[in-house]
């Protein structure tokens, strides 16, 4: 060791140390060092174990990865103080201990730019209470574990990379903390990171675990880890394997290319995800397992399995809870099982699954609450006795069959939809039952509601329209209808009289007539003589009555019988006036050349349909809209009323309106404005897709601007939903123009402008009177006189707001209104109406 120097540099101020000096070995420079020294190490390798338990600082003269330390047996490196150590080398190929350990309650290392490559026990334990901080270091160690923490201490690293452990890479044991930020975990074998025993903690941010032998993060007995923004992929095993209640949240994480599931959980663990994507698995992403197992899932994304098995499998009386998740390109998404287990689903959507979306038995449940599912086999599948759950407002589409229930499971679907079957929309065998509450299935090629082998299936309100089959096919008795309707149902003819002063005229809406009206009068007697043909016996219908034919008591032809079990189905209400949304449109002040296009929409949509029922060829008009003019004329409320007047017609779904703007379809990176603007489409099928200020997307100076994406990815989207959605673009004249030169095929999709003007001041003022009357004021004939003439001077720059200007006046006459009676002593009722000239704004 005569080569060798080592320099101990006086850091303290103390006046009676020794002078700063150099020593031949390692052993004598410590024992001459003082707490606060710093320790100069000569480029080369030592051969001795080194102790530090004392507060210095070890560092290498040129740089790190100079200095090696090395001992033939023992620990190379301990640490018991509050010690640095700087860009050493420590091997040694004890594999009986640790090359590196930190221990002692008291003890407060910090590792910097260290390399520790050994053949050891551990490669660097951290116990004893030690608290440790290990900053762009490396650790390999192919004979044991990587990193352990144990005995309640705790680790910090930070741009750390643990390789090449022949066990796990990382251990947090026996009520440990790490926490590890911008580090790698890679080439480790059994676990990438090992959790166990209860208090013990790991928090992992912008971190990445691959190329594992086995499983990427193993969490057991009641440990609890959080990763945050991590990577975990190309591991032999389960990305995340969870068992004896240990607990694991992921916020921000990807999990993927795994030969098996994504997770596995068992043993009533838990599992959180939070704006995580799971993809490209082998078996499943989440495989849940064991009464008191949970997994909790929002705004995630699970998709592309390179395997045919489930997504999720939940057994066991295991459960799984997902909010706003989007689950895509699978062969099965969910998969639940026996009597116990249950699936949540709120705001979700299952697209592109190749077999079932939703596949309950067992004695399962599953309950979705506004979820769209697309582009299915099966969209769900309640399969035996005791299986079942409650679906609210959730829309299938572009599925072989929407729903199917069998061997006497009972879900119950409330205010759904079914669009696009291949099949059947709802189908219902072999003793399945069901409650069907509002549910509507249309333009599908097969039957709209299907229930065989007598199943006593409930049906209410339910409706079925455009169907290439029976919208209500019942070949035996057994389902109970109330207040359905279909559109292949012929209105009945009006009723002849039976008798003198019997009810003749149409049925009434319900399909049922009022005994009363057949009651005959007084000394009446029918005429003797056989039955009429057919006169009692009532036909079985392809939709219609819920009874086999049955030997009824004779009533007159034309009269139809009340059904056992149920009501007829009805034909669908005439929906073409639309009554209350025309009504509403028609209330709105001015807007004159507004109604009357609207109008010649309507009109023509609901002659084609009349012209499709008589077999005749059906115009399509154009439905997506373009509106141009000044704020506050009304674009937004005739938006929501021509998609109201569309759905009573049964051209959309649900009709509702999805309002947007730039800043909701346009994101900050590449590929984020489709995933946007798609997810605003999706929102609005069925209904109106209303966007406001459309010329924002394409900027004159747009260049590179993220909003032309939006503009395509929109156009593929009324492309191919062409009749799912209405989007109606809105904005200044001039600006809509340069919007629709943005892309060829926007032009060709918007073949309709509706242009709102400017309100006239007397238009104003009819504003301003219906704000008067809703709120319980009056206006004066003076104050009305004012008003107009207020009205007729207002500036109309880029500022006026029409409408909008007229409700503020009025608040603002309310406000002064206010400030003016507040003075009276005893105001009278009248005084607390009347709005008079000196009200308005000055």
């Amino acid at each position: 060791m005569g080569e060798h120097r080592v320099r101990v540099t006086q850091d303290s101020a103390s006046r009676w140390r020794r002078r700063n000096g150099e020593y031949e070995t390692l052993h004598e420079a410590l024992a001459a060092a003082e707490p606060g020294d710093t320790l100069t190490l000569r480029p080369g390798t030592f051969r001795e174990p080194v102790l530090l338990d004392k507060a210095v600082t070890l560092v290498p003269a040129d740089g790190p990865g100079t200095v090696r330390l090395d001992p033939p047996a023992g620990t190379a490196l301990t640490v018991t103080a509050a010690a640095t150590v700087h860009g050493l080398v420590v091997e040694g190929s004890d594999t009986a201990v640790p090359a590196v350990l930190l221990t002692g309650p008291g003890t407060t290392a910090e590792l910097a730019d260290c390399r520790v490559q050994t053949r050891a026990a551990v490669g660097v334990e951290v116990t004893g209470g030690a608290r440790a901080v290990l900053r762009g270091c490396t650790v390999g160690n192919p004979a044991g574990l990587g990193l352990r923490v144990r005995g309640e201490a705790e680790a910090r690293l930070r741009d750390c990379e643990l390789t090449a452990a022949g066990q796990a890479g990382l251990a947090v044991l026996g009520g440990a903390t790490a926490h590890l930020e911008d580090c790698r975990l890679h080439h480790a074998s059994g676990a990438g990171l090992l959790l166990a025993d209860q208090g013990s903690t790991a928090e992992l941010t912008g971190c990445e675990l691959y190329e594992i032998k086995g499983t990427g993060v193993q969490a057991e007995a009641r440990a609890v880890g959080r990763l945050t923004d991590c990577t975990v992929h190309r591991v032999t095993g389960n990305g995340l394997t969870l068992d004896t209640e240990a607990e694991l949240t992921l916020t921000g994480c990807r999990v993927h290319d795994l030969p098996e599931n994504a997770a596995d959980l068992r043993g009533r663990s838990r599992l959180v995800l939070r704006d995580s994507t799971l993809h490209d698995f082998g078996r499943g992403a989440l495989s849940v397992w064991d009464n008191g197992t949970e997994v909790t899932a929002t705004a995630s994304r699970i998709h592309s399995a390179t395997g045919e098995y489930p997504a999720a499998w939940v057994s066991d009386g295991a459960r799984l809870a997902l909010t706003d998740c989007a689950l895509h390109d699978l062969p099965d998404a969910l998969f639940v099982l026996d009597h116990g287990s249950a699936v949540t689903a709120e705001d979700c959507s299952f697209a592109d699954i190749r077999s079932s979306a939703v596949s309950v038995s067992g004695g399962a449940t599953a309950d979705l609450t506004d979820c769209r599912i697309q582009q299915t086999g099966t969209g769900l599948w309640f399969r035996d006795h005791g299986s079942g759950g409650v679906l609210t407002r959730c829309e299938i589409s572009d599925v072989s069959t929407g729903v199917i229930v069998t061997k006497g499971a009972d879900p119950v679907l409330r205010e759904c939809a079914v669009r696009g079957s291949s099949d059947a929309g709802v189908y219902v065998s072999a003793q399945g039952r069901g409650t069907f509450e509002d549910v509507r299935v249309s333009h599908g090629r097969g039957f709209g509601f299907h229930v065989i082998d007598g199943c006593r299936s409930l049906l209410l309100r339910c409706r079925a329209e455009q169907m290439g089959r029976a919208g209500f096919e019942f070949p035996e008795p057994g389902p109970v209808t109330e207040g359905c309707a279909s559109d292949d149902v012929a209105p009945p003819p009006p009723l002849p009289a039976p008798f003198p002063g019997a009810l003749a005229g149409p049925v009434p809406p319900n399909g049922l007539v009022p005994p009363s009206a057949l009651a005959p009068p007084a000394g009446f007697a029918p005429p003797l003589g056989p039955v009429p043909p057919g006169g009692g016996v009532l036909p079985e219908p392809r939709t219609g009555l819920l009874t086999v034919p049955a030997r009824l008591p004779a009533v007159p032809r034309g009269v139809p019988a009340l059904p056992v079990g149920g009501g007829p189905i009805a034909p669908l209400p005439d929906c073409r006036p639309a009554e209350e949304a025309l009504a509403e449109l028609d209330a709105l002040v001015g807007l004159a050349m507004v109604k009357r296009e609207v109008r010649t929409l309507i009109d023509l949509i609901s002659v084609g349909r009349r012209r499709q029922r008589a077999g005749l060829k059906a115009p399509s008009p154009r439905r997506h809209l373009v509106f141009t003019g000044s704020p506050g004329t009304g674009k937004t409320t005739v938006a929501r009323l021509y998609g109201e007047i569309l759905a009573s017609l049964g051209v959309l779904q649900r009709g509702h309106l999805v309002e947007v703007a730039r800043v909701d379809l346009v994101g900050e990176h590449i590929g984020s404005t489709a995933i946007r603007t798609a997810a605003a489409f999706e929102r609005a099928r069925g209904g109106v897709l209303f966007i406001d200020e459309a010329y924002a997307l394409a900027p004159e100076d747009g260049g590179r601007d993220f909003g032309r994406e939006a503009i395509d990815t929109l156009v593929k989207l009324m492309e191919d939903h062409r009749d799912e959605a209405v989007v109606i673009v809105a904005g200044y004249t001039a600006e809509m123009e340069r919007f629709l030169a943005a892309n060829p095929g926007l032009s060709s999709r918007f073949s309709r402008t509706v242009i709102f003007p400017d309100y006239s001041a007397p238009e104003l003022l009819e504003i301003a009177r219906a704000q008067c009357a809703e709120q319980e004021y009056a206006l004066t004939p003076d104050a009305e006189e004012a008003l107009l003439g207020h009205f007729a001077a207002l500036d109309r720059g880029a500022g006026f707001g029409n409408g909008r200007t007229a409700r503020q006046v009025f608040e603002t006459m309310v406000e002064r209104h206010a400030m003016r009676v507040a003075q009276l002593a005893d105001p009278t009722t009248e005084d607390l109406q009347v709005l008079v000239p000196a009200d308005l704004p000055g």
